[in-house]
């Protein structure tokens, strides 16, 4: 059976991109038993109540404080050498990511990425309203 060349791409960067600690096996597009970086890909982190106080009666040009404990993970992530992005509704509205951007600059000493959008890169998403489930079943994560 011929391989769709662009299927074929898509699945190396699905299997580049896998969560931290899985091996990629059984594909003649990979060696078996290659371990995945656990740092390769980007780290999505919501900024409104997860990076950033949240106050809704402030309006959207407003960002608040950085919230410590998330801002100190920020911080070692890029010390690190990781790549962290912004991951924010905010981005859907073209006038309001440079802001975001000023932010991140003002508070972290670089003007990190803004986007809404998920990629297959992205390795872990960082958010006050998620709800993590298993893997295939769409049963909540008690207690992860």
């Amino acid at each position: 059976m011929k391989t769709n060349s662009k299927a074929h791409e898509l699945l190396r960067y699905i299997a580049r991109f896998a969560r931290p600690g899985q091996r990629k096996t059984g594909n003649d597009w990979s060696a078996p038993d290659e371990v995945v970086n656990p740092t390769a890909g980007w780290i999505a982190v919501d900024l409104d109540g997860t990076l950033a106080h949240y106050d809704r009666e402030a309006g959207p040009e407003h960002i608040g404080a950085p919230v410590p404990a998330m801002a100190m993970r920020v911080r070692t992530w890029l010390s690190e050498g990781r790549d962290v992005r912004i991951f924010t509704a905010r981005a859907s509205i073209p006038e309001l990511i440079e802001p975001v951007k000023d932010w991140c600059a003002q508070h972290f000493g670089v003007r990190l990425p803004v986007t809404n959008a998920k990629d297959f890169g992205m390795i872990e998403l960082w958010d006050d309203r998620c709800i993590q489930v298993h893997v295939n079943t769409g049963q909540r994560v008690v207690n992860p």
